[in-house]
């Protein structure tokens, strides 16, 4: 007898069985997705993760997005942009305020549901009473008027205007159209994709929207050229920029704009604190977020990166991008990198809830020291600004501080009459400028390493990082999915469910 040719049903399964893992592997990608690493949960590094969602396109060739990990050396996420809490009111201890065309960040907080809100008083008000100290006196001092009623607040503010303009003249026109022309030209950053080249070096972005120019020369010679008044230079320039970056007129003509522009009108903040955009970025981008977790060595290992981190941790990575600042952090490479030197310019924020005392500024009450205390560039003078943050009764009152150098509670108890509650915080804030800047690459090694915080030298602000960190993610995504397209997906207005931990300094 002959046996039945036809397979038996449990041959049929047996089969079934044994080749399911390859028609498994048949039926899909075999390739998984990338990893990619990013060291630094600031504005920075948040932006990048948040545009490398927004423009990534499936493609034949990869079909599915990147695994996202993000390593933060901090308990909490925010990088510079942070908030402290004095006699319960919470205040900006970092990254402060936010310019009105900076639309990265207006998007960040429309898309977040975040509430923005004007600074306090004192940094952007028409009734701000401003003095400049040279540190004997004040050269310059606005009117004062302990009023409520609306017009006679608004009749002080034309007065001031007018004396401001008496002293310092035309020349204030001047420095408005020359303000007013490098926020033109940086919004050459916000033009569609499709008309915006992707940059492999901060030169080149520069230079393609007309601002490497200021980045060779001083914010001094700059205003020169334009024929600025040497008092408005000498005085309300540089108190604006002791304010804004810590430095004198002598740095680059770029930074020293962008320090003006932060000066004006429309300024605004989130309300709650700007870390905020940092957090709900990494929330929506679907990242597995690393806190605590210092990255320690970045070595390229031929097809991927390896990263090590202080808890001993290993980690492999298609793609590296780091967004911190390289000039404080000890991050060893293999290959080693190369980028040009920079120091960081430190800025101490002392915020004090108590009294300023009269007598140190030759003045015979508090209400007569102005709520903005500015000052001249004078290596002597122990502080570039103070400024009223909020004011409870007259006798307590919360101020924010600037300095160069720590402030030790001898210079304070000389400087404040009564102090209830003192904090201090050292900010490795900014790059240190020095004009003609030199730029480290944002392509570090030829491969895929990749450092956002190349563009600081140019300006440091959270809209410039969040610029950079834009380039930064069409670059990667350009570089290594080669056939992919550059497509903006369309994105959703999301209010994240989980938040990422977070607490004051």
């Amino acid at each position: 007898m002959y046996s039945d040719p036809k397979p038996s049903f449990s041959f049929l399964i047996l089969l079934f069985l044994c080749l399911q893992p390859l028609i498994f592997s048949l039926s899909t990608d075999a390739s998984p997705p990338p990893t990619f690493c990013i060291v630094g949960s600031g504005i920075g590094g948040s932006s990048v993760a948040h545009f490398l969602r927004h423009y990534f396109h499936p493609s034949p060739s990869q079909p599915r997005p990147p695994n996202i990990k993000i390593f933060e050396r901090s308990y909490v996420v925010g990088g510079r942009m942070a908030t402290v809490s004095i006699g319960g009111e919470t205040f900006e201890a970092g990254a402060s305020i936010l310019h009105p065309k900076n639309y990265h960040a207006l998007n960040y907080s429309n898309l977040l549901g975040l509430k923005v809100k004007p600074p306090p008083a004192s940094e952007d008000d028409d009734s701000m009473s401003l003095g400049i100290w040279d540190g004997k006196k004040f050269v310059f001092k606005t009117l004062q008027v302990d009023s409520k009623f609306p017009l006679l607040q608004k009749i002080v503010s034309y007065v001031n205007s007018f004396r401001i303009f008496f002293r310092y003249g035309f020349s204030l026109l001047k420095m408005g159209s020359f303000v007013e022309s490098t926020v033109d030209s940086f919004l050459k950053y916000y033009e569609s994709p499709e008309r915006r080249p992707i940059f492999e070096t901060v030169d080149e972005m520069l230079k393609w929207a007309g601002l490497y120019n200021l980045t060779t020369q001083t914010l001094q010679d700059e205003l020169i050229g334009i024929k600025l008044s040497p008092l408005l230079i000498e005085e309300l320039v540089t108190v604006i920029t002791r304010i804004n970056y810590g430095q004198s007129v002598y740095i680059s003509g770029l930074a020293g704009a962008v320090s003006l522009a932060a000066s004006g009108e429309g300024l605004w903040s989130v309300d709650g604190g700007n870390w905020q955009m940092a957090s709900g970025l990494i929330n929506s981008s679907d990242v597995s977020l690393h806190l605590n977790e210092e990255i320690e060595s970045i070595s390229y290992l031929g097809e991927y990166y390896e990263l090590n981190s202080t808890k001993r941790n290993s980690y492999s990575c298609e793609v590296a991008v780091v967004a911190t600042p390289l000039d404080e952090v000890n991050i060893r490479f293999s290959p080693a990198v190369s980028i040009p030197e920079r120091k960081l310019q430190h800025t101490h924020a002392t915020f004090v809830r108590g009294l300023l005392n009269p007598a140190y500024f030759g003045l015979r009450t508090v209400a007569e020291i102005p709520e903005l205390v500015g000052t001249l560039e004078d290596p002597d003078l122990p502080f570039t600004c103070i400024s009223v943050l909020k004011q409870l009764d007259e006798n307590d009152i919360t101020y924010k501080i600037f300095s160069r150098e720590p402030m030790s509670d001898a210079l304070l108890d000389s400087i404040f009459s009564a102090r209830l509650q003192t904090n201090r915080i050292n900010w490795g804030a900014y790059p240190h400028y020095k004009a003609p800047e030199l730029f480290a690459p944002f392509i570090l090694d030829g491969q895929h390493l990749y450092y956002v915080n190349a563009f600081e030298n140019a300006a440091s602000t959270m809209e410039t990082s969040a610029v950079a960190a834009e380039n930064v993610a069409r670059l990667i995504l350009s570089r290594y999915f080669s056939e992919a397209s550059l497509q903006s997906s369309n994105l959703q207005s999301f209010s994240p469910d989980a938040d990422v931990s977070h607490f004051d300094l």
